[in-house]
């Protein structure tokens, strides 16, 4: 195995335990923030859901020279999010992360997967030697493409994990 399908194995993993956490849930538990007056940030599975394909889409977007799929895919207007475009969502207040709502789950797991579907591509379409590339000198040390990568598909993994705890403070089975 290639460390670029070794990462795709990875990444699929947090894919995986997204299906998980949405079985069996309807579009108002989604939309539902588990515990707002005990934890108010932990988020409803919509939320982590869309921010989950919302950091893959404009992280791999520049990685790979193309638009982000919020833009081209026609997800932001799917969506029609009462919060500016260019919202930093790892900012988000738990208010403002409850605006992040959907009408139908096939909304969400579109993007989710139109996301997961750019990673996916784009890994598959490296070398391992692309991966000590320097992406991004913004920072010291300069970034590494592996670095980068990690940090995306790390946070993925987190926010799945997040999405399986959510479902259980919702009180549904799995």
């Amino acid at each position: 195995m290639t460390t670029p399908e070794m990462l795709i194995d990875i990444l699929s993993r947090s894919r995986e335990r997204f299906d998980r956490a949405f079985d069996g849930v309807t579009v108002e538990q989604a939309n539902t923030q588990p515990t707002p007056d005990l934890a108010p940030r932990i988020d409803s599975l919509t939320w982590l859901a869309w921010h989950t394909a919302r950091e893959l889409d404009t992280q791999v977007a520049p990685l790979a020279g193309i638009e982000p799929v919020w833009i081209t895919g026609g997800h932001r207007e799917r969506f029609a999010l009462a919060l500016p475009d260019d919202t930093e969502d790892w900012h988000h207040t738990p208010e403002q992360a409850a605006l992040v709502r959907v009408d139908d789950l096939t909304v969400l797991t579109d993007y989710l997967d139109a996301a997961y579907a750019l990673i996916r591509g784009y890994l598959a379409g490296l070398t391992t030697a692309s991966l000590d590339d320097v992406v991004d000198r913004a920072w010291d040390p300069p970034v590494t493409r592996a670095s980068r990568l990690a940090s995306i598909i790390d946070d993925a993994a987190q926010h799945s994990g997040q999405a399986v705890y959510s479902h259980r403070l919702l009180g549904l089975e799995g």
